[in-house]
């Protein structure tokens, strides 16, 4: 692993690579250089606005495939983020190619991943009072169904632009605790519909895919996401590795529907994300 500094921050690669041109957007304040996206992204102020900045190109240290293919995943994903508009997702500003790599320039957004983190000596694993996911599961009821919303009323927006979510987690969620408005952050990896699954075992979390998105030539589709959508559900009300009622803190009305929508027969779930979300308003409804 290669040190580098920018700003007084300081970063990991596996090699050295030029990032100088980051400075014509102002100061680096922050550094994410853990995912295994192939991207090293970058929190940047100029003094009057914060910007997200992700690119591609650099050698990360959890990636395996190379810049190359990170370059065209990052190149790729620009349509998407032009093609859904919502107010619950990242606002793109700008892309461009750079000499050794590809930059996608965002909106800052304040907040905090919702992926369960802060993991320490004295804490079982994930429950430090500290990370996001225990504070968020703290907050009441009306608060994690507003998130939820948003999350849901995105996705409908994205099957109405012809998408369907690939590799859509908690780690794809932004929570900002003051405001409580929540942001997503990664749709990089959706896909235009209609789409068959090329991977066998696709990108995602295992806690959020359905298991069509482990199957060769598998159909992936809205039907799939109403699987995601539901996992969600239980990620934020329950206990998404076992999808108990024993184990879910919200009306029973809500865990029925997020019950189907996780079934692991696609037949049995609800046909689409709209049908999901009617169910789900419903039942929120009598809450």
């Amino acid at each position: 692993m290669v040190v580098q500094v920018l700003d007084g921050v300081q970063f990991g690669l596996r090699a050295e690579h030029d990032l100088s041109w980051l400075h014509e957007y102002g100061r680096v304040f922050a550094v994410f250089d853990q995912q295994d996206s192939g991207n090293i992204c970058f929190g940047v102020d100029d003094g009057t606005t914060r910007r997200f900045i992700k690119y591609a190109g650099a050698p990360t240290l959890y990636y395996d495939c190379g810049p190359g293919d990170a370059i065209y995943r990052l190149q790729q994903a620009i349509s998407i983020y032009e093609a859904i508009q919502h107010p619950n997702l990242i606002k793109l500003l700008d892309h461009f190619a750079l000499p050794g790599g590809y930059a996608a320039i965002f909106e800052w957004v304040d907040g905090d991943c919702l992926h369960a983190h802060w993991n320490f000596q004295h804490y079982p694993k994930y429950t430090h009072p500290q990370s996001p996911n225990v504070r968020f599961a703290a907050l009441p009821l009306e608060a994690k169904l507003e998130c939820l919303a948003s999350i849901y009323s995105l996705h409908q927006r994205v099957t109405k632009a012809g998408y369907v979510a690939i590799d859509f987690y908690d780690g794809s969620v932004m929570y900002d605790f003051a405001t409580g408005h929540t942001t997503i952050c990664d749709i990089d990896l959706y896909k235009k519909a209609p789409y068959a699954n090329e991977m066998g075992r696709l990108w995602g979390s295992s806690r959020f895919m359905s298991p069509e998105e482990y199957v060769l030539g598998a159909q992936i589709d809205e039907v799939t996401n109403v699987f995601t959508m539901g996992a969600l559900a239980f990620e934020f009300l329950g206990n998404n590795r076992e999808r108990t009622l024993a184990e879910w803190h919200a009306p029973r009305a809500l865990f029925e529907v997020a019950s189907q929508a996780t079934s692991a027969n696609r037949v049995e779930r609800y046909p689409s994300i709209a049908a999901f979300c009617a169910a789900w308003d419903e039942a929120v409804w009598f809450c």
